[in-house]
């Protein structure tokens, strides 16, 4: 998994904090190594030189093989907090769509393959059983 850290001009790039940032990523999502191809990081402080509460935002956007990118925002009072808080966000977002790719790939191995003939039987059918309840509410 390759990981970018990007910063803005208010946020003092260094290899330090591009190690922090790796080692956190790293650590919280190393289960999804077979899943991810790319992680970027972005921080801004929104303020500027500015105080203000909630003014570090760290957007992490994993891309995940084969599926479209997973994008997570967290805003805190420091940088610790922010990459923490959107590194949490992202491994539960990405959880998310590993357990829906392994239910879905479960229903695929469980049910029968397609029969596009029993599908328009059952169309036909859930067509007429709406038929009959709009005929019978207007009778009624």
């Amino acid at each position: 998994m390759q990981i970018q850290v990007n910063s803005d001009n208010h946020i003092e790039s260094s290899i330090r904090l591009e190690n922090w940032v790796r080692s956190t990523l790293e650590s919280t999502l190393e289960r999804y190594d077979d899943y991810i191809t790319r992680v970027e990081v972005h921080l801004r402080d929104e303020n500027g030189d500015k105080a203000g509460p909630n003014d570090i935002r760290c957007q992490m956007e994993a891309r995940p093989k084969g599926h479209q990118p997973i994008s997570v925002t967290h805003k805190a009072d420091t940088l610790d907090l922010a990459v923490d808080g959107a590194a949490s966000k992202l491994d539960h977002a990405l959880e998310h769509l590993i357990g829906k790719l392994r239910d879905k790939q479960r229903h695929a191995q469980t049910t029968a393959p397609f029969d596009p003939e029993n599908a328009d039987a059952l169309l036909q059918e859930e067509f007429l059983e709406n038929e009959q309840a709009k005929e019978a509410e207007r009778l009624s």
